[in-house]
């Protein structure tokens, strides 16, 4: 009874706002259709993360730039950390001038326009740092706005909003894997600028999927000015008077919410300054201290690994694509048609890939290889983690966050025992790959208990009319962490020569671990201060 109460509700929330109210997996198929979008977007951005610190260190006989890892890393958190900071920018053009759903396709041209760039790496550096701006800026435009639409398509009180923010973020950990996987390997493998290029394609594709298939948000997502034009400023004058009215009449309630909001974006800064290591002195760690070079029955292993890896993720959004094709391709041919096509031309790089790999005498590990992991362990785990919230055990938000930031640290242990007996200062080392495995696995759980529960929990505890700058605030939080990470990761050497590289990774799994057992500490209160949103 109470499920069918459930699709009930969430049916009268879409016919209110126009929305096609078809259903996937027991989803609106509008969930879907940004599931696609984000997916190529997060191609594109981990696709070229996979390669920007190693591009950075790589010999100039190899391609590479020959900076020194410090100098590197830092570039990356500067990067990363601005990519994050402006869609604080972004949400606030969209909730008060652009809408969401035009930010979301201007946003996604921009970092088309930043792929190309830095696809002419090669020709001069300064297209480099073009490509690096244009990205940071229409990522800006892009991700905040992107994650509030997902939200507006469930009521506020919904138990599907949880669940389906894990499916979204199963899209996006789709796209970073088969971005890292594809881009890390064609940029290592045969040459850096093709790797930074064809992550701008399928940026490309995301983006005409999108614009295709918009009208399927019904009045979700239009500006400002669309909504007084459709519903006239009489109606709207006594909307926005109604809204105010009834915030004020609830001011605390609001307030005390909003403090929800900033505990939880700080808490997020300890987790992502940690699990953000992964494109910076992770990296390092997996190009010049793990044993990548296979022999053997290793080795043919390996091959088999990577090909299932390969072709495992593909199958399960290739099954979600055709479900959603069966839903609206025929209100939506040109949508389908390009996810369709960017679906091949993905099926025929893998296929090269694996094919390539086999016939290869050596078996080295690409180092950017190991980054899939976490996207590999998300796809498998994302409906795992989303039916243990919907039926098994679904605790507050702080609990889940706590949980996160443990799970890392536990992570990060695991590192930290696996690199002890790296000797002091040593450039090189032959750690095991198993280490590496470990904490992935680990980081990628801790993830599933912060990432997607904290985008349901900004788009439930935020005023409606600022649901865009609260995403920005939440990603502004992650720009702070990003920025702390390629910080803290470029003092990799300083640490292991003065400690050891067992110390460096310590750090990382002391700090969450204790941000985690605060958080448990005042969940009680906090959750007093969320008024009833769970």
């Amino acid at each position: 009874m109470q499920v069918s109460h459930e699709d009930q509700q969430l049916k009268d929330h879409l016919v209110k706002y126009e929305v096609n109210t078809k259903t996937v997996f027991q989803h609106p198929v509008g969930l879907f259709v940004l599931f696609f979008t984000e997916m190529w977007e997060r191609f594109s951005y981990y696709g070229m993360r996979a390669l920007l610190t190693l591009f950075l260190v790589t010999e100039l006989l190899d391609g590479g730039w020959a900076w020194s890892r410090e100098d590197a890393m830092q570039l990356y958190g500067w990067y990363t950390g601005l990519v994050y900071l402006t869609p604080l920018i972004g949400g606030m053009i969209a909730d008060r001038i652009m809408g969401y759903r035009k930010a979301v396709i201007w946003g996604a041209f921009i970092m088309t326009l930043g792929h190309a760039a830095m696809a002419l790496e090669g020709v001069g550096s300064n297209f480099f740092y073009l490509g690096l701006g244009l990205m940071i800026l229409g990522n800006g435009l892009f991700k905040p706005n992107i994650s509030s639409i997902v939200g507006q398509l469930y009521p506020d009180n919904s138990k599907k909003k949880d669940s389906a923010y894990t499916i979204f973020y199963m899209g996006i950990n789709a796209g970073a894997f088969l971005g890292m996987l594809l881009c890390g390997y064609i940029g290592e493998r045969i040459g850096w600028h093709y790797g930074f290029g064809l992550a701008g394609v399928f940026m490309f594709f995301g983006m005409l999927q999108f614009y295709f298939a918009q009208r399927i948000f019904g009045v979700l997502g239009e500006s400002p000015k669309e909504t007084q034009l459709r519903e006239g400023a009489t109606a709207s004058t006594k909307q926005g008077a109604s809204e105010i009215a009834e915030e004020e009449k609830s001011s605390h309630v609001v307030r005390d919410r909003i403090i929800v909001i900033v505990v939880l974006s700080l808490s997020s800064i300890f987790f992502w300054m940690a699990f953000e290591q992964a494109g910076g002195s992770m990296s390092i760690f997996a190009r010049d201290y793990t044993q990548r070079i296979l022999e053997g029955n290793a080795a043919t292993t390996f091959k088999w690994v990577d090909a299932i890896l390969t072709l495992f993720p593909l199958v399960i959004v290739s099954w979600v694509l055709i479900s959603l094709a069966r839903k609206i391709f025929r209100e939506y041919p040109v949508s389908i048609f390009f996810t369709a096509l960017s679906f091949l031309i993905i099926w025929g790089l893998g296929i090269w890939k694996i094919n390539r790999e086999f016939s290869a005498l050596e078996t080295e590990v690409a180092a950017s290889w190991f980054q899939i992991l976490n996207s590999f362990f998300i796809i498998t785990l994302a409906s795992l983690f989303s039916r243990i919230w919907e039926r098994v055990f679904n605790p507050s938000g702080p609990i889940k966050f706590a949980l996160g930031l443990i799970l890392l640290g536990i992570g990060f242990a695991a590192l930290a025992y696996g690199s002890r007996n790296i000797p002091q200062g040593a450039a090189t080392a032959q750690v095991s790959m198993i280490w590496l495995v470990l904490a992935y696995f680990f980081h990628t759980s801790g993830e599933l208990c912060v990432s997607p529960v904290g985008l349901s929990y900004m788009s439930k505890l935020s005023p409606k009319k600022f649901v865009g700058l609260i995403f920005g605030f939440w990603f502004l939080c992650s720009a702070i962490a990003n920025w702390l990470a390629g910080m803290s990761g470029s003092l990799i050497d300083r640490i292991s020569e003065t400690y050891s590289m067992s110390a460096f990774f310590l750090i990382f799994a002391v700090l969450p671990g204790i941000a985690g057992l605060i958080l448990i500490a005042f969940s009680p209160l906090l959750k007093r201060m969320m008024h009833g949103i769970h």
